[in-house]
């Protein structure tokens, strides 16, 4: 159960100032198996961050047959972990009372990939392409923005989570995320693909958030400011400490994930900015604005995606955020 030692003791003297209260047992819901992507949880769980302002946290991990967001709307758990913006903005139209708290995540990780050499090496030059393999999903949402920038509905052919069909065909391009889908075409087609991701070319939705009802936000406020500042340091600590009991509970809760996609996966967290670029660097792991919500609000509108008359602004808060926590572990870990 390390941070190490400096990032636990931090996180000790930065709770020792909250007003101590009995420990409350809560569990937190993920919105797949066990992965580097919810690390900063895992972390904060193993090294005691939770428990030294006052929670006993269990992680509840989803998966293919596991719905979380039941279980929240049911009162099973206490928090969510959400997809993008899309999810609490339908929620709204739902008139279904949770609130986006905070986003893990800068960047969604979604991308686009291609073949090297074949003339798909730049953002403009997929709006050639003949194929681009997307799930009904994607389809559904982040496609429909890309068709209100100059892509068009038939070059959308589905994604059934395969890669041979992309591997087979070098005119192609392939949906998956920047943590996972690249290595798989790195082990199985033994090349690089090129990597576009979606949220360096406009796709500015937050991600990877966290939600809770509203009646949970009323009725225990110390618990959720402890788990929203426990998680973003266990972030910080996640990302610049030493993460490897985090990683052991994870490989623990899904055995399926090796060291290899471990290394991957935070080497590409890292690289594109995934958690801590923009308005994280200086008001912390978390950060939201009105502006970059509105930014994709309104990209959504236009993209057909949402309907304009809805009051977005009901499915988040930022009472929670933007206030600098953790900065001071990030500094002590890195030096800067």
């Amino acid at each position: 159960m390390k941070l190490g030692t400096l990032g636990y003791a931090l996180a000790g003297a930065f709770f020792a100032t909250s007003s101590a209260h009995a420990m409350d047992s809560v569990k937190f819901g993920t919105n797949w198996v066990a992965q580097p992507e919810h690390g900063g949880f895992y972390q904060s769980v193993v090294d005691g961050t939770y428990k030294a302002c006052g929670l006993d946290v269990e992680i509840v991990p989803g998966g293919p047959n596991v719905n979380n967001r039941a279980l929240l709307l049911a009162g099973k758990i206490d928090f969510l972990m959400d997809g993008n913006l899309l999810q609490p903005f339908n929620s709204v139209k739902e008139n279904i009372p949770m609130k986006v708290l905070g986003s893990v995540f800068q960047k969604e990780p979604q991308v686009i990939m291609t073949h090297p050499g074949q003339g798909l090496d730049t953002w403009e030059s997929l709006k050639t392409a003949e194929t681009l393999l997307i799930g009904n999903g994607g389809y559904q949402s982040f496609f429909r923005w890309m068709v209100s920038i100059g892509f068009k509905d038939e070059q959308r052919k589905p994604y059934t989570y395969n890669s041979a069909p992309f591997l087979s065909d070098k005119k192609s391009g392939q949906q998956g995320y920047v943590t996972s889908e690249p290595l798989v075409i790195e082990q199985e087609g033994g090349f690089k693909p090129n990597i576009f991701l979606l949220a360096d070319y406009g796709f500015d939705t937050y991600s990877t958030l966290i939600v809770a009802m509203q009646k949970t936000i009323d009725d225990k406020p110390d618990a959720v400011k402890c788990f929203m500042d426990g998680s973003i340091i266990g972030w910080y600590n996640y990302m610049y400490g030493d993460r490897s009991a985090a990683n052991a509970l994870i490989q623990k809760d899904n055995p399926d994930m090796g060291d290899d996609k471990i290394d991957f996966a935070i080497a590409k967290l890292n690289e594109f900015g995934i958690v801590d670029s923009g308005d994280a660097e200086t008001m912390g792991i978390g950060a939201m604005t009105d502006e970059r919500i509105k930014s994709f609000f309104d990209k959504m509108v236009t993209a057909g995606v949402i309907d304009a008359g809805l009051d977005y602004k009901k499915a988040y808060t930022l009472d929670y955020v933007n206030k600098g926590v953790g900065l001071d572990v990030k500094k002590k870990l890195t030096g800067k």
